[in-house]
């Protein structure tokens, strides 16, 4: 498995990603995100998963953004943002994958917490995140959950 930047070689293939049909509300597609890629792209770090040749999936972390709901003014975090493993792929260990390699770059930054948002529902998930070490702030952003994973802890 592997991350590689978004080019005009590949990004086609990023485009194609798309979760299973019962999970479209819970993540907004590709399209969308390299959209926010390009407008927040001092923020964003879009990447496409690979396994070996094929494209399995898609994330895209941010990273050192300001957090206007913090409780320390001026605070900024850095974590995943989004995450679409395509339908077929799911349940290999890409989403794992995935989780590690944004929390390794994050800390390679020099930060010490990854941050992750969920929508709060039944077939969500939550449960994944909480595997991998991410424990519920008490926050909401846009209605959904804010998890937080100290770095340096194994998932």
């Amino acid at each position: 498995m592997r991350l590689a930047e978004i080019t005009p070689d590949n990004y086609e293939a990023a485009l194609a990603v798309s979760v299973r049909a019962d999970q479209a509300d819970l993540v907004e597609p590709v399209v969308k995100s390299l959209a926010e890629a390009y407008v927040f792209a001092e923020y964003a770090w879009p990447r496409l998963i690979y396994d070996g040749d094929r494209a399995v999936g898609f994330l895209m972390a941010f990273l050192d953004i300001p957090w206007e709901a913090a409780k320390v003014p001026g605070e900024v975090r850095s974590g995943l943002w989004r995450l679409n493993i395509a339908a077929e792929a799911q349940g290999r260990g890409y989403g794992r994958f995935a989780v590690e390699a944004v929390c390794a770059e994050i800390q390679a930054r020099g930060r010490d917490r990854a941050y992750v948002t969920w929508e709060p529902r039944a077939g969500g998930p939550e449960d994944f995140y909480l595997k991998l070490g991410f424990r519920p702030t008490g926050e909401r952003s846009g209605g959904q959950t804010v998890g937080v994973r100290q770095l340096g802890e194994s998932g």
